[in-house]
């Protein structure tokens, strides 16, 4: 038995140590909560991207049988987050490599102002004053001083498009901007440190548009700040 020379190179994580506080209690609900903690730890990068996941070594950390972990893989490969390779098993996705983040963008581009238009005009009250309170928290000083905090800038970041898409009403639109975000999410932890002051007053020109329920200024304020993310992004990215 041989492994396809072309096939992507993973890198083997070594079996978590037993950790009670890790255990999974509960009687019911395997499933969701492995998948839970599974997806937790790629999005934190506690699992890097291309690394093999191993059944056995969570069924241990969890305390409970491989069956609801090979399940919940099925889910997060379903969601993109792991694919199942032959010979390998279970492995994180890759990072985006400059084709996958270049259509990304393009479907951002297609859907994101859209939704800013149409929270323009559905949005309430209520949420765009939580929307303005979250955009008032970003910090991009105190994101440069630590991975710790600039894992919550970018944590917040998410947050700050999610609630723009739950504005707008169309709950397709929420779930096709979640699985894109997580994929940006992902890459941006992996190699993106640096935080500019732009994303923020890009941030604070959509909400001026959305506070004053302009349909034509926030699509066009956040086409603009997707187009420049673009720009400060695109030059981490790999062929």
């Amino acid at each position: 038995m041989s492994i396809d020379p072309k096939s992507p190179r993973v890198t083997a994580v070594a079996a978590p140590s037993p950790d009670s506080s890790r255990q999974i209690k509960r009687a019911s609900g395997f499933v969701e909560d492995a998948y839970a903690r599974i997806r937790e730890d790629i999005m934190s990068l506690k699992i890097p991207p291309n690394t093999r996941i191993s059944v056995d070594s969570l069924a241990r950390e969890f305390g409970i049988s491989q069956t609801p972990i090979r399940e919940a893989l099925s889910m997060l490969e379903a969601n993109g987050l792991v694919s199942k390779q032959r010979f390998i098993g279970y492995c994180t996705a890759p990072t985006l490599n400059r084709k996958q983040f270049e259509e990304l963008f393009e479907i951002r581009l297609l859907i994101e102002p859209y939704a800013a238009r149409c929270a323009a005009e559905r949005m309430s009250d209520k949420s765009l004053v939580d929307l303005c309170g979250l955009a008032l928290e970003m910090n991009p000083d105190q994101a440069a001083q630590s991975r710790a905090l600039y894992d919550r800038f970018a944590d917040q970041d998410a947050e700050f498009h999610e609630q723009i898409a739950r504005g707008s009403g169309n709950d397709l639109i929420v779930e096709s901007l979640s699985r894109l975000h997580i994929h940006l999410h992902i890459f941006r932890l992996r190699f993106h440190r640096e935080v500019t002051n732009e994303a923020v007053t890009e941030h604070t020109l959509v909400t001026k548009a959305l506070q004053q329920r302009d349909p034509d200024k926030a699509a066009a304020a956040m086409r603009a700040h997707l187009e420049k993310s673009y720009q400060r992004l695109v030059k981490y990215t790999r062929d």
